[in-house]
């Protein structure tokens, strides 16, 4: 029968169908004819996402309708992952039904909850049954940490807090703190098969189509690793069909930047690939690619049912959707930094996409002055993707000041700052072409009092920044940052204000969407930068690819060690100054820093070389404000390679020496010794980057010796057989400033010649030591 043909639509409808774009006249053939074909209705249990209503369905969806042979009835419910089974129907209106996305995202389909619990919130815990007792409280879909506002059938999607997955917990509930009340439940089998990508089989055909097993990230996104084509074929298309075998009745799919064009050629390239509309690999049988003008099959994959029929639904899926176009704002040229967004109801998505080197970061967020560019008092996503786990990372940052996070003081984690307060939620992450791409949501409302709001009717003044990760994966010193005022309305329609370059050459490429909760991040080596696609607003979120080759390790600047025999009267001057780029601190000690340093006796980070029995002085130069903590870094020798022992917790500190610097009160707190007016070896502000210094020592002759007005500090130290063979120079409130102090049991006087370095200096006589006390 061909009532299929004739009867979905009306007129005006039909009429569209029939109206194929330019070069589709084949197609649209080939859809005709199938159109009339027998078909085979889906199984009961085969989930499919295709509508049956026309209205608002243009050809194209239509097409797919009856390309596939599905339409006329046979579309089946939606897909929304592993079905969990409904809320029970305690209190206060609570109903919805419960499925697992993936490992750490649920969906609640048709919620319902009449918002008049006093304190109601989402939890989950690993008690056999709903208990305050251990449980965790998780942030609602957009992100807040407030009390559960009234829903009245919404699509709701939530993450699990970082650390958990759904293998570890038993039950998720709507839990009222304030009367301990259990409103609605599901339970959690403990042998739960939650969702996941699923690896097929790899493309191998004629003209060079080749590629590793593909990837089923989600129900509509495939990623393709190491795809090659040789583009000599005139008509080569992205093909999926009905059956295992492709045929001229399936259907092209866009190419990885929403493009039917014919293909062109790749070499080893990987690709993420959309399939459009609401189609589903639950509604294929097979992948490949497929020359259109001669039906000719270059090498296809096909999709066992058994194999795709547990991955993800994806965010189009689960209605997780913001405007269908997106704003584009680049931020810094240098690093190709572009911020990209959308308005999403009550929340904003945003994507950072930069050309960052392993370890960096890159921030963005509101500035802390309502009418000009600040960085104290701003709030700020700090985002990143690590390129050995591929992991992608967003946290809520406040800027309580301009120095890395000393205990709740700096640039601080809101987590840190206050338990439970990080308002960002990740979506998902990329590496592109070596380009880190991250996208996070946020509520555009402030979700606590370190958050500030976006508003969508008026500019705001933004800051940014770019710089390394420290030990503690927090965000440190920053290389690049914004130096003048900028503004961004975020509420604006829709405009792209970034690069759109025509060559492949140049540029960032587009990414397609994925569901939440799943990192997948691919290296893309085609460079085509364009805004996603209407279609695409979700954005990114590929899977793990294997690990690319490393990258050659920085050659480091050869920082003479002092001597044993030097400086003769065992006077050191320790100071703080820039890290000295790539060259600097992070090549020598193999991590990056804060972006200053300390320096003795003129040298970055020296070796220092000491003999037991012999006492040393330190006149110490670090600040004396802890009020102000960016210039406060007083000085003290530990056996910890880490620094920083004020703001270490109890376990941190077992195991931990002091051999001077700090001194232990009655009450049993440890307090800094080492502290002076603060002296910065400052570069100059006109001259090269530090990267650009063939040397340590022509980056030094750059260098100028500034001090702010008070008295130094002095530290005195005899190192006595039970000191250890190598210890440490550190800062007492940072962490990562200083570097290596090896003890000797003797020195040869008779290699004793002048510092290669500084002249011995004399300790002034105004300038009392006093002795320093073992920990």
């Amino acid at each position: 029968m061909c009532n299929c043909c004739i009867t979905t639509c009306d007129s005006k409808s039909s009429a569209e169908a029939r109206a194929p774009a330019v070069g589709r006249e084949r197609t649209a053939t080939a859809h005709a004819a199938l159109c009339c074909q027998p078909t085979t209705p889906p199984t009961p249990t085969t989930p499919t996402t295709l509508s049956t209503e026309c209205p608002g369905m243009g050809s194209r969806s239509i097409a797919l309708l009856l390309a596939l042979g599905i339409a006329g009835g046979f579309a089946q419910a939606r897909y929304y992952g592993k079905d969990l089974g409904p809320l029970s129907q305690l209190h206060h209106g609570v109903r919805g039904r419960v499925y697992a996305v993936d490992s750490k995202t649920l969906f609640i389909q048709d919620f319902h909850y009449d918002g008049e619990g006093p304190a109601a919130y989402f939890y989950v815990g690993k008690s056999k049954s709903p208990d305050a007792a251990g449980a965790t409280r998780l942030r609602d879909e957009r992100g807040g940490a407030g009390a559960l506002r009234r829903y009245r059938g919404e699509p709701v999607t939530i993450s699990l807090s970082d650390g958990l997955t759904l293998k570890d917990i038993r039950w998720f509930s709507v839990w009222c703190d304030e009367y301990a009340v259990n409103f609605g439940d599901v339970s959690i089998p403990r042998d739960l098969d939650y969702p996941k990508p699923a690896k097929v089989g790899a493309l191998r055909g004629i003209h060079g189509v080749s590629s590793d097993q593909i990837i089923v990230v989600d129900a509509q996104t495939l990623l393709i690793t190491n795809f090659s084509y040789d583009g000599e074929a005139p008509d080569a298309k992205f093909w999926v069909g009905r059956g295992d075998q492709p045929s001229p009745q399936g259907i092209r799919i866009p190419d990885e930047n929403g493009k039917e064009d014919p293909l062109r050629k790749y070499d080893k390239k990987t690709i993420v690939l959309t399939l459009p509309g609401d189609l589903t690999v639950f509604d294929i049988g097979h992948f490949g690619v497929w020359c259109e003008a001669f039906t000719v099959d270059f090498g296809h994959i096909t999709l066992p049912r058994a194999q795709v029929s547990n991955v993800p639904p994806s965010l189009k899926m689960l209605g997780v959707s913001p405007q269908s176009k997106l704003n584009c704002e680049v931020l810094n040229e240098e690093f190709g930094f572009e911020v990209r967004w959308a308005i999403a109801g009550d929340s904003i998505v945003l994507q950072l996409v930069a050309k960052l080197d392993d370890g960096e970061y890159m921030s963005f967020g509101i500035s802390g002055h309502p009418s000009r560019v600040q960085m104290v008092g701003g709030d700020v996503a700090v985002a990143w993707v690590d390129k050995d786990s591929f992991m992608g990372y967003s946290k809520d940052y406040y800027l309580d000041a301009k120095s890395q996070c000393a205990g709740v003081r700096g640039t601080c984690p809101d987590e840190r700052i206050v338990s439970k307060t990080n308002s960002v939620r990740v979506l998902n992450a990329a590496l592109v072409n070596g380009y880190s791409i991250v996208t996070y949501q946020r509520s555009l409302r402030a979700a606590d009092e370190l958050d500030l709001p976006i508003f969508t009717n008026t500019s705001q003044p933004v800051i940014w920044a770019i710089g390394p990760l420290n030990s503690r994966l927090e965000a440190s010193y920053h290389h690049t940052y914004l130096k003048e005022d900028k503004f961004i309305e975020f509420g604006r329609p829709p405009m792209w204000n970034c690069p759109m370059p025509e060559s492949e050459d140049e540029g960032v490429p587009s990414v397609a969407p994925v569901a939440p909760g799943r990192q997948h991040t691919h290296e893309h080596t085609h460079k085509h930068r364009e805004p996603v696609r209407p279609e695409s607003t979700a954005v990114i979120k590929p899977n793990p690819v294997p690990t690319p080759k490393p990258v050659a390790k920085v050659v480091p600047w050869e920082i003479p060690p002092i001597q044993c025999y030097e400086p003769s009267d065992g006077v050191f001057y320790a100071q703080m100054g820039p890290t000295g780029g790539k060259h600097g601190y992070s090549a020598i000690t193999g991590h990056v820093g804060w972006g200053i340093s300390w320096y003795i006796n003129g040298l970055l980070i020296p070796e220092i070389n000491v003999v037991r029995g012999k006492q040393y002085t330190f006149v110490v130069e670090g600040g004396s404000n802890p009020e102000i903590p960016a210039k406060y870094h007083p000085f003290y020798i530990t056996n910890d390679p880490v620094g920083g022992y004020y703001h270490k917790s109890e376990e941190e500190r077992k195991g931990i020496q002091i051999y001077a610097g700090a001194r232990r009160l009655r009450s049993g707190e440890v307090t800094p010794t080492g502290v002076g007016r603060i002296c910065n070896w400052t570069p100059d502000s006109q001259g090269p980057e530090a990267d650009e210094y063939p040397s340590f020592g022509a980056y030094q002759r750059s260098l100028t010796l500034v001090c702010e007005t008070g008295d130094p500090g002095v530290v005195t130290w005899t190192p006595d057989r039970n000191t250890p063979d190598t210890v440490y120079y550190q800062c007492f409130t940072h962490r990562h400033l200083g570097w290596k102090i090896n003890v000797l049991d003797e020195c040869d006087v008779e290699e004793a010649e002048e510092s290669r370095v500084v002249e011995s200096l004399a300790l002034p006589d105004d300038l009392q030591s006093q002795e320093s006390i073992q920990l």
